[in-house]
C-alpha cells in the first residue's frame, strides 16, 4: 500500500514527457493550421504543468501534463482528418 501511495506522490516524469512529446507530434504534424485551439490549449496546460512541477505540486502537474497530452493527440487527429468534432461548423 505504501508503495501505491509513494508512486502517485512522486514527479510526474513519464506524464510530462508523453505530453511533451504529444505536443511536438501535433506542431510536425500541422496541428498549428488545422486545429489552432486545441494545439494552444495543450501548450497552455503543458506550461501549467511544467509550473506545478516546478513548484513541487506533482498531482496538479500530473492532472495538467494528461490534458495537455490528450488536447494535443486531438490536435493531431485533427490535422489528419481523423477528427472532425471539435471544428467549427462552415
Amino acid at each position: 500500500m505504501a508503495l501505491i501511495l509513494s508512486a502517485c506522490a512522486g514527479a510526474p516524469v513519464q506524464e510530462m514527457s508523453n505530453a511533451r512529446q504529444a505536443v511536438a507530434a501535433a506542431e510536425q504534424g500541422g496541428a498549428a493550421k488545422a486545429a489552432p485551439r486545441q494545439l494552444e490549449l495543450a501548450k497552455r496546460l503543458l506550461q501549467a504543468a511544467q509550473t506545478a512541477l516546478d513548484e513541487a505540486r506533482y498531482s496538479t502537474a500530473r492532472e495538467d501534463a494528461l490534458l495537455a497530452r490528450q488536447e494535443a493527440v486531438k490536435a493531431l487527429r485533427i490535422s489528419q482528418g481523423l477528427d472532425s468534432s471539435e471544428l467549427a461548423p462552415p
